[in-house]
């Protein structure tokens, strides 16, 4: 269920936890996102989430739903490493994975207070109409400018001269 961080859960038993959360007062707070190749920006929008309840749970995407959704080259981190990394920031609580290619079912089974995304994303978040149904709320997270793992990944490729 849990791996040795005590973070990475699967989903049926993290929806089982979030029930046990909010029983306990606790307010759920969720994001979600590729999350490859982690950057600066990342940290400081995970930080924002947390800052917006008592416990962050990031869906992560798949493998194979960052290919479907970013192409065949990516994602350049497997989904493990991905957790991984992920589970090592002290602001995340919980992490689970989601291979749809969007996260509605997921937040459905979490049932979040608060939905966090990026402010690039103010036209459409997924999942708005299940947590705000329940009386949550959802929270555009500011941008950290110049900071995206598309532009990390082109910085690169120009140093090391790939195209």
């Amino acid at each position: 269920m849990r791996d040795a961080e005590n973070k990475i859960w699967d989903r049926s038993a993290l929806a089982k936890e979030c029930e046990r959360l909010r029983a306990a007062g606790k307010t759920i707070v969720f994001t979600n996102g590729c999350f490859d190749l982690m950057h600066a920006g990342h940290v400081t929008y995970l930080q924002f989430a947390r800052a917006q309840g008592d416990v962050l749970v990031v869906g992560m995407n798949s493998d194979a739903s960052v290919r479907r959704y970013k192409g065949d080259q990516r994602p350049i981190v497997d989904e493990h490493n991905r957790a991984r990394m992920m589970a090592a920031l002290e602001c995340v609580d919980y992490v689970t994975w989601f291979d749809e290619d969007e996260p509605q079912e997921l937040i459905a089974e979490v049932q979040p207070d608060v939905l966090v995304k990026a402010e690039d994303w103010a036209h459409y978040v997924s999942g708005r109409d299940i947590v705000e149904a329940r009386g949550g709320r959802v929270v555009l997270a500011p941008m950290v400018a110049g900071l995206s793992t598309s532009t990390l990944i082109e910085k690169i490729l120009k140093v090391c001269g790939g195209s």
